[in-house]
């Protein structure tokens, strides 16, 4: 897996997993302004490291090849969170990810979108192996590894970013669901 320029949008039923746009940026900050929200995602970030951070999301897909998509409800065209693809230098296996704003919560969507990008990264990418890193304490991400199908393997140190259960997820089961 490589760089390129293409940088493909999904779509599901509800959601547009899209490229970001400058305009995704007050959501994105105000998420890693408050403790609630940014406590499994690394912390609180000032304004400025929130931009850095971002555009480093966004940089991955030239670097790689694939990333985190912002995610939009389509029926309101709404920015409401990060789902997607990381293999940063250093990270032990390529990962799903996901986040959302508090007020889109329970609605389903990180599972809608985790489906897409498992499909995504198994049909597509044709990996053989995915993960998610997710906090011990981090209850909501569990169940949605769950809900597609990961099972807890084990747990590690996830480099500065302290203790983290490994979720794997099996890719029989995800294309057999």
């Amino acid at each position: 897996m490589t760089g390129t320029s293409e940088r493909p949008e999904l779509k599901t039923e509800r959601l547009l997993l899209r490229q970001w746009r400058a305009s995704d940026f007050e959501v994105y900050q105000r998420y890693y302004s408050d403790i609630r929200t940014a406590r499994f995602v690394g912390g609180v970030l000032s304004p400025d490291r929130a931009w850095r951070h971002m555009a480093a999301v966004v940089g991955h897909w030239a670097l790689m090849g694939f990333g985190y998509w912002a995610v939009e409800a389509l029926e309101t065209g709404t920015f409401v969170g990060c789902v997607g693809l990381w293999k940063s230098h250093g990270w032990p296996e390529l990962e799903l990810g996901y986040w959302l704003t508090e007020a889109t919560a329970g609605k389903g969507y990180a599972t809608e979108a985790g489906q897409a990008s498992l499909d995504y990264a198994y049909g597509v990418l044709g990996v053989d192996t995915l993960v998610s890193y997710i906090a011990p304490s981090n209850a909501r991400s569990k169940k949605v590894a769950m809900r597609l199908g990961a099972t807890l393997e084990t747990e590690i140190d996830l480099l500065d970013c302290g203790r983290h259960c490994v979720y794997r997820y099996d890719k029989f089961k995800a294309y057999n669901r």
